[in-house]
């Protein structure tokens, strides 16, 4: 079954996520990810607000799971860490 993968990010170093910006995409790439949403316009209805979203669908839960414990992407996120609050989930489509 597909998975979304779901980001609700606060940036505090712009030039840090950059980095970790740059550096994500290929490795969510590499494991089969696909972004549908990137920072694009949002309307919060319920919850803590977080000015920057992302959701990349991938084909099963555990692709994305292996992509976030991903050598790869453990190297972006270094960048992304004190450089961003963040939160992050997986969920499978049904």
């Amino acid at each position: 079954m597909p998975a979304l993968w779901i980001a609700h990010v606060t940036v505090t170093d712009a030039d840090s996520y950059g980095k970790y910006a740059e550096l994500a995409g290929p490795a969510i790439s590499q494991h089969g990810g696909k972004f549908l949403a990137r920072g694009g316009r949002f309307v919060q209805l319920e919850g803590t607000e977080r000015p920057r979203n992302v959701v990349a669908q991938f084909p099963t839960l555990e692709a994305a799971v292996d992509c976030y414990n991903s050598d790869e992407y453990q190297a972006a996120l270094d960048h992304a860490r004190g450089a961003s609050e963040r939160e992050l989930m997986v969920v499978e489509i049904d």
